[in-house]
């Protein structure tokens, strides 16, 4: 990696350590990855025993302390990630999640998962904005941009969009009619529509082109809708002639949840490249940043997303099966022989761009099986040796073409893009 922005690694013995093979906090430019925080107690590192009011309270306890660890404060906080297990804990766990956001509200995901880790019932993971940077970076005095628009449905509990320094958030959209706070009618196509139209709403109140969407992920209540979704997907994406002359595609990974907010069938969230930054960054800075779109063939290529996206001090990898180059299927074999095809395709992407896998701040995993985790790490730390990103691990009912695991990543990029 060319450039000289340091990462900044950190754990606290304030939140639980030594669960797994991954860092509390990775720190890259002005972003900060916190790692999912399961209802663990720190003293002990065990899950703590009570409702899901408790847990999903030492969640948060946890998150706050690995923020409160590195001179931060909740306030900073931009994304929130919401896991559980079963989708009618959601009210439950909200009246919770109000007391550690009482002001300010970052955009949020929630999903039901199949299973989380150590047999949890919830679990969290969050982005916050980091102001001074990473080494040798001077602090600079930028501010939180969280915007709503009426055009998008509101959420009492998250912003619709909270932008930082060169990237902005987008809450997930669910398939509602902004006007009536519906879910719309129809099934799975009108629904994946009015996602995408959530979004475009949302981009068009902040003055921001569909097209600058560097990723898009895609949660689904049953994995057999993905076909007809793809075909509504591609009804959107590319959004303009400059982005149809290119073929440009945002980086994506398809999740299935075990529920969604609402019984709703699909949802989706996004990140946005921001050229004009946010104050005291001037406008005219958007013109000085361009998205980077990458394709290898030596990785698995996708009609439907562009393998990595980088923009600004960061690069997003879309999500990677175990897909064997010679035969576009998944690979046949074990869950350590799939986690090292998935963890060998996103080497090859990373490399194919000048980078290396420590160059990695943040791995999302998703696991047919969650008592796989053990031989997946078994696996995974023979690609992460020594330093270890930040992790999100859930258990997933379904993956795309019937694999076992799934991974997508961040990276950071510390030669930024220029015209």
């Amino acid at each position: 990696m060319s450039g000289t922005i340091i990462k900044s690694a950190r754990n606290t013995p304030n939140a639980p350590q030594d669960l797994g093979p991954y860092t509390q906090s990775v720190a890259f430019s002005h972003y900060n990855n916190i790692a999912a925080q399961l209802p663990v107690d720190p003293r002990t590192g065990k899950l703590i025993e009570g409702d899901i009011q408790a847990q999903a309270r030492q969640c948060l306890t946890n998150i706050q302390a690995i923020v409160q660890s590195i001179g931060h404060g909740m306030e900073d906080m931009v994304k929130v990630t919401l896991f559980l297990t079963d989708i009618a804990d959601l009210e439950a766990v909200n009246a919770v999640y109000r007391e550690f956001f009482p002001h300010h509200l970052p955009t949020r995901t929630v999903l039901a998962v199949a299973a989380l880790p150590l047999g949890a019932r919830v679990q969290m993971d969050a982005l916050l904005s980091n102001g001074e940077g990473t080494f040798p970076q001077a602090p600079c005095p930028l501010l939180k941009l969280a915007r709503n628009s009426d055009r998008a449905p509101q959420d009492p509990l998250s912003s619709q969009s909270v932008a930082f320094s060169h990237y902005n958030n987008i809450g997930a959209q669910l398939p509602l009619d902004p006007a009536s706070g519906a879910l719309v009618d129809g099934g799975i196509r009108e629904q994946a529509a009015q996602c995408l139209r959530n979004i475009k709403a949302v981009l068009e109140s902040i003055d921001v082109p569909f097209d600058d969407i560097v990723k898009v992920t895609v949660y689904l209540a049953n994995l057999a809708d993905l076909d007809a979704v793809n075909e509504v997907y591609t009804t959107f994406f590319p959004d303009s002639a400059i982005a149809r002359a290119a073929a440009y595609l945002p980086a994506r990974s398809v999740i299935t949840a075990s529920a969604l907010p609402l019984g709703a069938r699909v949802q989706m969230d996004a990140v946005i490249s921001h050229g004009d930054g946010t104050p005291p960054q001037l406008v005219e800075d958007r013109h000085n940043l361009v998205i980077r779109a990458r394709n290898t063939d030596k990785a698995p290529r996708s009609p439907l997303h562009t393998q990595t996206v980088a923009f600004s001090h960061y690069n997003h990898i879309a999500g990677q099966l175990p897909l064997d180059m010679a035969t576009g299927k998944v690979l046949t074999g074990c869950i350590r022989e799939q986690t090292a095809q998935c963890l060998g395709h996103i080497k090859t992407i990373v490399e194919s761009i000048g980078h290396v896998m420590d160059d990695i701040v943040k791995v999302n995993i998703q696991l047919k099986n969650i008592e796989d985790l053990e031989a997946v790490n078994a696996i995974y730390t023979q690609y992460f040796p020594g330093y270890h990103p930040a992790r999100t691990v859930i258990g997933v009912s379904e993956l795309p073409a019937g694999a076992l695991v799934q991974m997508d990543a961040v990276m950071s990029n510390a030669e930024p893009d220029y015209p």
